[in-house]
């Protein structure tokens, strides 16, 4: 299984606030990631971010 980052880390190498990583996640907007809605009510969610599509990203190859 592939490591995963936090939002926070992600947040840091991308030099943006870690709210914007997660408003990006839920709106299917970044593509290194996905928001999990926990509850199904939309007020828990769990931030997967995915080190390698991050890179890609960044590389403008996603």
């Amino acid at each position: 299984m592939e490591s995963t980052l936090t939002v926070e880390a992600a947040a840091k190498i991308l030099h943006v606030s870690p709210q914007f990583i997660r408003c990006g996640l839920k709106a299917g907007k970044l593509p290194f990631g996905t928001a999990l809605d926990m509850n199904g009510r939309g007020k828990r969610y769990r931030y997967i971010i995915y080190p390698k599509r991050l890179q890609a990203f960044m590389d403008g190859n996603l």
